[in-house]
């Protein structure tokens, strides 16, 4: 006869697998909210659409924490000012306490709305290996009224890239040349090593013909079309996880070692500066992530 008080070790062993997947799940969502993958608010959410999942079941000690510029000491302030016991978890929280969590979140680090008055000028960025590229080719072969404008770079074209269709491949001189004629709409070097830039004449005259023209460019460049168009739309393509970022950056097998860790640095400060954009999307489906980019010009 089986003793009740002690369970058979094949149960205690499927215990260990379940609570140790359980803190890594815990341990993801806090990497994404720490890199800026997804905002505090996203978590709530995720939290409170479902208690038991990894963000329903961290510790609102744990949450705080994994938010830049949040230590112990501010922490243990803000639980006080919102009478929330330290103990709690995020899917355990009364309606209080989660109308008074989130409006501190609203208040110290809001989201960002869409502006009014947007143009047709559609401008895609996001962190290094986040899929910019393969999402903006879908949305030109799904969109035959979407342009796709086509970046200039000093880089060397990658297997299977084609210059012209993909970028136009330049030469530091031809770089040049381009930016002191004022042919470029925006230009940056990226990563410290490649020049990238957008050339205006394409642009201008598919927005005189009414249509949509899609940029996919990186931050730096991004702000630099804000600035020259304060009525672009901006979209920012996010990761499903910083994990899944990473093992995109090393799958795709076209940085060394010293590369990729300058890129994943990089990304994160550019997944600091979502905030900038009018929208984000996760590209975590290619066909879906492309439908909501496009969605938001209808």
């Amino acid at each position: 006869m089986a003793d009740s008080t002690h369970p058979p070790e094949v149960d205690r062993v499927d215990a260990s697998r379940k609570a140790i997947a359980a803190r890594r799940a815990r341990a993801s969502v806090k990497r994404d909210i720490a890199t800026r993958v997804i905002t505090p608010q996203a978590a709530l959410r995720r939290a409170w659409a479902d208690t038991a999942s990894a963000a329903g079941t961290m510790r609102v000690t744990e949450f705080l924490t994994s938010i830049p510029a949040i230590g112990e000491g501010k922490r243990d302030r803000i639980l006080s000012e919102l009478g929330i016991s330290p103990v709690k978890r995020l899917g355990g929280l009364g309606s209080r306490q989660r109308r008074a969590l989130r409006a501190f979140l609203d208040r110290r680090m809001p989201e960002p709305l869409p502006r009014p008055g947007r143009s047709r000028l559609l401008v895609l960025a996001g962190p290094t290996a986040v899929g910019k590229g393969t999402v903006a080719a879908r949305i030109a072969a799904d969109n035959p009224d979407i342009v796709l404008s086509v970046s200039a770079t000093t880089r060397a074209p990658r297997p299977g890239e084609i210059d012209g269709v993909h970028y136009r491949f330049v030469d530091d001189a031809e770089f040049d040349r381009l930016i002191a004629a004022g042919d470029l709409l925006e230009h940056a070097t990226v990563h410290n090593s490649f020049r990238y830039g957008t050339p205006h004449a394409p642009i201008r005259a598919a927005l005189a013909e009414g249509r949509t023209v899609l940029l996919e460019i990186d931050l730096q460049g991004a702000r630099q079309v804000r600035a020259a168009d304060p009525s672009a739309t901006l979209v920012f393509l996010l990761p499903p996880s910083w994990d899944e970022l990473v093992n995109r950056l090393v799958g795709r097998g076209t940085e060394g070692p010293e590369e990729r860790t300058r890129r994943l640095a990089t990304a994160k400060v550019e997944l600091a500066a979502q905030h900038e954009f009018d929208y984000s999307v996760v590209n975590d489906d290619i066909g879906r992530a492309a439908q909501e980019v496009v969605a938001v010009t209808r």
